[in-house]
C-alpha cells in the first residue's frame, strides 16, 4: 500500500510503502550532535522541549532543565512525558524506524507520521541537490530536530495568540528556522535590491518610527527566508519583524514549530473566511482583535510590520505557467495605511518584492483544506526593496473617492517592477544589470 499523503508545511508526496527504511545514501552517514533537552512551559501546561543544536562540531550531550514557574507542583497538573525516540537518532534508519516505534506506541497518528517521512524525503532530495559535502550530516540534524518538535507538538499542541512573540528560550525556535531552510537556498544565486533602504529602515526603526512593508508573498516559508536574505546586513530587522500571518500556518502540526520562532500577527485570510460558513463570525471577531493588538503595537513605535497585501500566495498564470505578484487587496492596504497613521508615532510604508516560489512552491490552486501537496527544492532567492510612498501625494494628485485605490496600485506596480528585476536576475537573463530599473542588486553574504 502506498502513501501519497499531503503535507501542511513541506512538499512533495512519497509513493514508496509507507514506513520503508530502505533508503541508501551514496555517502556514510554522520550521528547528529545533541546539545541539550529543555523544559518549558506555556500557561496552562508544561512543556518539555527539546534543543538540538545544529553543529556537528558540537559535543552530544542532553540535560533536563526544571522551569520552577511552571505551577505543576501546586495544581497537581501531571506533566507531559515527551518521547527521546528522535532525539536518541543516530542514523537516517533510527530516525525513520522512530516513526513506526511512536505509531506503535500510540503516540503519533499513521497519518501524521507517513507526513513526517514524506518531508524527511523531499527535504533530504532537495538538500543533496546543492551539492554540499556535508548534506547527509546537515539533513540527519535538521530532520531529527523537526522530528522531535513535530511529536512534542503532537503531545501537547502550542496555542498561537492573536499576537505572537517569537520563543527564543529555553529553545530558540527562530534559529531553529533559521538552520532548517538555510540549506534550501542557492546563495551563490540570490540578491537581495537596495540594500541601503534596508538600512535607512533600520535607522527610522531605532528613531521610534514604524514601518511597514507591503508586500507579496510566495510560500510559507517566506518570513524565515526573508530573515535568511537579511541576517548578516540587517539582524534588527531580520529578527523583529513582525509578519501577518493566516490561520494555516499556526494550526498545521507540521508548520507551527516553525511559526513559533518568529513574530506573528494572527489573522484568518479572506480567502478561507467562508471554508466553514458556521465558523465565519468567530473568525471576524478573531481578527478584529488581532486589530487591535497591532494598534496596540504601532503606539509603541519601532516595529516593522510584513503584510502579504493580496491576502494570499502568489500563483502562475495557467496559460503561461509565469509568475506574477498576486494583484493588492486595496482595503487591506488602507487598513493598514490607517493604523499606522493613527498610531501617534511617524511611520512608513514601503513596496517589498519576494522571490522564493521555486523553494517551495504553492498549489496552482487555492485549497480549503488543510494539507496541500507541496515540493521542495535548492534554489535561489531574492528580496528588494523601493523607496517609500507617501499616502498624502498620491491623494493630492487624484479624486478623494480614487486615493484608496491609486495607492494601492502604485504600490503593486512597485513591487511588479522589483519582481521582475529579481527574476531576470536570478534565472540569469540580466544578472547585475539590473540596476538600470532602479533597483540596485547586491549579494551581501559573500
Amino acid at each position: 500500500m502506498s502513501s501519497t499523503l499531503p503535507l501542511p508545511f513541506f512538499g512533495g508526496t512519497c509513493s514508496k510503502a509507507a514506513f520503508s527504511f530502505s533508503l541508501k545514501s551514496s555517502s556514510p552517514l554522520v550521528p547528529f550532535q545533541r546539545l541539550q533537552l529543555f523544559r518549558s512551559t506555556s500557561r496552562t501546561t508544561t512543556r518539555i522541549r527539546s534543543s538540538l543544536f545544529h553543529s556537528l562540531k558540537a559535543k552530544a550531550t542532553a540535560e533536563l532543565v526544571q522551569d520552577k514557574e511552571s505551577g505543576v507542583v501546586a495544581t497537581g497538573k501531571p506533566v507531559v512525558e515527551h518521547s527521546r525516540t528522535f532525539i536518541e537518532a543516530r542514523s537516517e534508519q533510527e530516525l525513520l524506524s522512530g516513526l513506526r516505534k511512536e505509531v506503535d506506541a500510540g503516540r503519533l497518528p499513521p497519518n501524521v507520521a507517513a507526513g513526517m517521512e514524506e518531508v524527511y524525503q523531499n527535504y533530504r532530495n532537495a538538500v543533496f541537490q546543492s551539492g554540499d559535502p556535508a548534506a547527509v550530516g546537515v539533513v540527519l540534524s535538521n530532520m531529527t530536530v523537526a522530528f522531535d518538535h513535530w511529536l512534542l507538538d503532537v503531545e501537547d499542541p502550542f496555542v498561537f495568540e492573536p499576537y505572537h512573540k517569537a520563543l527564543r528560550e529555553p529553545f530558540d525556535y527562530y534559529m531553529f528556522g533559521q538552520n532548517y531552510i538555510r540549506p534550501l537556498i542557492d546563495f551563490r544565486n540570490s540578491y537581495v535590491g537596495n540594500l541601503s533602504l534596508f538600512y535607512e529602515i533600520e535607522e527610522k526603526l531605532k528613531q521610534g518610527h514604524n514601518v511597514v512593508l507591503i508586500s507579496n508573498h510566495q510560500t510559507e516559508a517566506d518570513p524565515i527566508i526573508i530573515s535568511l536574505l537579511l541576517e548578516k546586513t540587517n539582524p534588527l530587522i531580520a529578527e523583529n519583524m513582525i509578519f501577518v500571518a493566516g490561520d494555516r500556518v499556526i494550526t498545521d502540526p507540521l508548520c507551527k514549530p516553525f511559526s513559533m520562532g518568529r513574530n506573528l500577527l494572527c489573522v484568518y485570510s479572506k480567502k478561507h473566511m467562508y471554508d466553514i460558513p458556521e465558523l465565519a463570525e468567530m473568525k471576524r471577531k478573531a481578527n478584529t482583535r488581532s486589530l487591535k493588538e497591532m494598534a496596540l503595537l504601532l503606539r509603541g513605535g519601532s516595529k516593522i510590520v510584513w503584510i502579504a497585501a493580496s491576502g494570499g500566495r502568489d500563483r502562475p498564470d495557467p496559460f503561461t505557467e509565469e509568475w506574477y505578484p498576486a494583484l493588492f487587496d486595496s482595503s487591506s492596504v488602507d487598513n493598514m495605511r490607517r493604523l499606522i497613521e493613527h498610531s501617534g508615532t511617524p511611520g512608513h510604508v514601503y513596496p517589498l518584492a519576494l522571490l522564493c516560489y521555486d523553494i517551495m512552491p504553492p498549489p496552482r490552486q487555492v485549497e480549503k483544506e488543510i494539507g496541500e501537496k507541496r515540493i521542495i527544492t535548492f534554489h535561489g532567492a531574492g528580496l528588494s526593496i523601493a523607496p517609500q510612498i507617501s499616502f498624502p501625494e498620491i491623494a493630492a494628485a487624484c479624486k478623494e473617492s480614487e486615493a484608496k485605490d491609486v495607492y494601492s496600485q502604485a504600490l503593486y506596480k512597485s513591487v511588479s517592477e522589483q519582481y521582475n528585476v529579481l527574476k531576470s536576475a536570478i534565472h540569469g537573463k540580466q544578472g547585475l544589470e539590473a540596476s538600470t530599473a532602479g533597483v540596485s542588486l547586491s549579494q551581501p553574504w559573500n
